[in-house]
């Protein structure tokens, strides 16, 4: 799989400079990481299961997550195991499916589930990648990783966790520090086990009975914001020690009326693309345009999706642009002849070559999974190329 990779190839060409690059379920873990982009959620109870594994992976979607958490009632979560068992085996059974199957994770509730699931799936477990933790501290984190553990040495094949930092521990200001340090201790004891640290807005929102407009981010929410800085300042360093830690989940209201003024602005919009313009407002996605790029701002990659529709936002605004792709081999270049600062070559900014040498490793990364756009094609052309009608 590839992102993009549903586009035809003379689309692709237009669009890049650099394509993105293929990469399987097998891959480096950190190849992984970076690549999940836009992670859909979808409910374990749905019994097109399959079919909509197959459809959204056509439009684009690499990584889904199948939850039996907080999207079904409770007394629903018998149903969505054995539906989930039933969906497997149906992917597993189509002729030809193997290669189209995005990355699957199952979100649990308890430890118990990981074991027991991975035991129902049987063979079918290799088309499973891993599972999302749910309210993960250190306490409640340790038992899911070790039931982790169990389930990949009875299956033989690797699998990841994915916890979601949600906990009312992590939020509230009496208890964040020692939670963090606990999360930071434990996840790093599994490492190899943890793929990326998810967030749980929603739930934080949920603590103080929040919950965020359209036309606000969550970093309008200041006791959101100070959160996601605090663990992107424990768990997101560049110095090897971090992770990836995803941006938060984009609540999508359609609404009839507006409070504010739309904040996509004209500019970047030729006269042909206002339509594009049009219908991203009449699908209030203004707002996510704006919280993905302080999602990159603020040291978050990839994002956690509840609508199909904002897939291709996501995945067209992690493409890296040829300014951003110069300037990091640039900076790359010259830090192996002993740093110094030069002018971009794009003589708009100075980049200093070992301050800014994380960040153009990190743009390299990115740009290896989600592909270097050619010079003057933005994010505008490329959601064009990308986004379904409404």
């Amino acid at each position: 799989m590839r992102h993009f990779g549903h586009l035809a190839a003379e689309t692709r060409e237009e669009l890049f400079h650099r394509e993105p690059q293929e990469f399987t379920a097998d891959s480096p873990a950190r190849t992984l990481a970076a690549a999940l982009g836009a992670t859909l959620y979808s409910p374990a109870t749905r019994g097109t299961l399959a079919d909509d594994v197959l459809k959204q992976a056509a439009r684009g979607v690499v990584s889904m997550v199948l939850c039996l958490e907080d999207s079904i009632d409770d007394r629903d979560v018998p149903a969505g195991e054995a539906n989930l068992v039933r969906q497997f085996r149906d992917l597993a059974d189509r002729p030809g499916a193997a290669g189209q199957i995005p990355l699957l994770f199952i979100r649990v509730r308890t430890p118990g589930q990981i074991t027991d699931l991975v035991r129902r799936l049987g063979e079918t477990v290799r088309l499973l990648s891993g599972f999302v933790l749910p309210k993960f501290t250190e306490e409640s984190g340790v038992p899911f990783l070790e039931a982790l553990s169990q389930a990949e040495a009875s299956c033989g094949r690797r699998l990841f966790a994915m916890p979601v930092l949600e906990s009312p521990e992590l939020l509230h200001l009496e208890s964040r520090v020692e939670t963090l340090y606990g999360i930071s201790r434990t996840v790093d004891k599994y490492r190899d086990r943890v793929l990326a640290l998810r967030l749980g807005v929603t739930d934080f929102c949920s603590s103080y009975g929040l919950r965020r407009a359209p036309a606000m981010t969550a970093y309008d929410v200041q006791i959101v914001a100070a959160v996601i800085a605090d663990v992107v300042n424990v768990l997101g360093r560049a110095d090897g020690s971090g992770f990836v830690v995803t941006g938060p989940v984009w609540e999508y209201f359609r609404h009839q009326e507006r409070m504010f003024k739309p904040q996509l602005r004209r500019s970047p919009f030729s006269p042909e693309a206002e339509d594009l313009r049009e219908a991203l407002l009449e699908r209030d996605m203004d707002g996510l345009l704006r919280e993905i790029e302080l999602d990159r701002a603020n040291g978050l990659q990839g994002k956690t999706c509840i609508h199909p529709t904002h897939v291709p936002v996501v995945h067209a605004l992690s493409v890296v642009t040829h300014e951003e792709f110069s300037d990091a081999a640039d900076i790359l270049h010259e830090d192996r002849s002993g740093g110094g600062v030069l002018r971009s070559a794009y003589t708009n900014k100075m980049n200093e070559v070992k301050p800014h040498r994380a960040w153009a490793e990190r743009t390299l990364h990115r740009a290896a999974a989600f592909g270097v756009a050619r010079e003057g094609i933005s994010f505008v052309e490329l959601l064009a190329a990308g986004l379904p009608p409404a």
